[in-house]
């Protein structure tokens, strides 16, 4: 019996301390490996992957629209799309129309067209794409200027067939059919069930929200998760802003969030029930440059962020880190460096800036292929080929 009894109370102990453990994982998005040399501040020392080629989508000429920012890529019926937004001269200006362009190689890219006209009361931003495979589904960011304090604004849509023909702007609307008080951000991705995942800054002002949609087409359906944000220095915006997310190996939903607050870091936040329900977001001790970023998985699972990993205002270089399981990110490469590899600015305007902005990617054709704006000027691409991704990962 007492042989018995200290065997039970071994197994209550093991069994407590597997909890504890296990419970403590849970609460911890990601690391990221000490990666980035920051005496090297043009490259951080990072090398390419072999094969990585960067393209033009458009670069304006004297007379074009020479602020261009927010680029957002996807694959529709064997043509890779571009959007983003455009103005004269200064970010959000009243002139501020979406345009786009494709791609029949990821190299060679058709003029630009445009998705939305000038409009009067108000400007439309870049975003990002969903397609079900036989429809495209353009997301338009509509920012009133009669609601500009705070900064706010909602979500349209508008789809194609053949990627040429457009319909009419239409609501993105929730669970009750009601139109989403928000913008959304740009990357919707797929759970493993099929569900779509995205996030949405709510009215009032920018309060970010995951959302989720069963609707295969991600036009409506869209339901709030549960989250607990972080207090804000602005009470106008969350802490939280403009959010990528990426599948770990158990199945766990990680959304990664820029950091408002200035830390110059990541914030991130955990679903494990599909995006229902969000843990508080905590700070990643890895740097960024408090802007956009990219996150995803390539096919083979290997969870992949880019950003600008500065760890300041410099949106220079432009980095891809990888983890096999998404729990320890511990590979780095350079997609573009700074000094020479960054080309001077050729137009003035408001809030422009040296560096490659808000980066945005997609996997297509056995690339992951990232899109960004160089100096909020060039619209530019970068690729990497996913076999040169897979040799490093099988390297570790």
């Amino acid at each position: 019996m007492f042989k018995l009894k200290n065997y039970l109370n071994y197994l209550l102990y093991y069994f407590i301390l597997t909890e504890l453990f296990s419970c403590k994982d849970r609460t911890i998005p990601f690391r990221v490996d000490p990666l980035f040399d920051r005496s090297n501040p043009e490259t951080l020392g990072l090398k390419s992957a072999d094969g990585t080629e960067s393209f033009n989508i458009f670069t304006p000429q004297e007379g074009d629209k020479a602020y261009n920012h927010g680029v957002v890529l996807y694959p529709f019926k064997n043509m890779l799309y571009a959007m983003w937004q455009s103005s004269i001269k200064d970010e959000d200006a009243p002139d501020t129309q979406v345009f786009y362009s494709r791609s029949a190689n990821g190299k060679d890219w058709e003029s630009p067209k445009p998705l939305t006209e000038v409009d009067s009361s108000g400007i439309s931003t870049s975003g990002g794409w969903w397609s079900d495979g036989t429809t495209l589904v353009a997301y338009l960011c509509i920012w009133p200027h009669a609601e500009s304090s705070p900064k706010q604004g909602y979500t349209h849509y508008i789809s194609s067939e053949d990627g040429l023909t457009w319909s009419m702007p239409q609501p993105v609307t929730d669970s009750k059919g009601l139109p989403i008080k928000g913008i959304i951000e740009q990357d919707v991705h797929t759970l493993p069930n099929g569900r779509l995942l995205t996030a949405f800054h709510m009215q009032p002002g920018l309060q970010v929200t995951p959302y989720y949609t069963d609707d295969v087409k991600g036009i409506t359906g869209w339901t709030a998760g549960t989250i607990t944000r972080l207090a804000s220095k602005d009470s106008t915006m969350s802490r939280e802003l403009e959010p990528s997310w990426f599948l770990r190996d158990d199945g766990a939903a990680v959304m990664v969030f820029r950091d408002q607050n200035s830390s110059f870091k990541k914030l991130a936040s955990i679903s494990f029930d599909n995006g229902e329900s969000w843990t508080t977001p905590v700070l990643i001790d890895t740097p960024d440059s408090r802007a956009k970023q990219s996150a995803g998985n390539l096919p083979d699972g290997t969870a992949y962020m880019v950003n600008n990993p500065s760890g300041s205002k410099e949106r220079f270089p432009l980095a891809v880190v990888l983890s096999k399981d998404g729990k320890v990110f511990n590979q780095a490469y350079l997609l573009r460096g700074g000094g020479s590899d960054l080309p001077n600015l050729h137009f003035p305007g408001t809030y422009k800036r040296p560096g490659y902005s808000y980066p945005k990617s997609v996997v297509w054709n056995d690339y992951l292929y990232v899109g960004y704006a160089t100096n909020k000027e060039t619209v530019e691409i970068t690729r990497v080929p996913l076999s040169g991704l897979a040799m490093c990962n099988r390297s570790r």
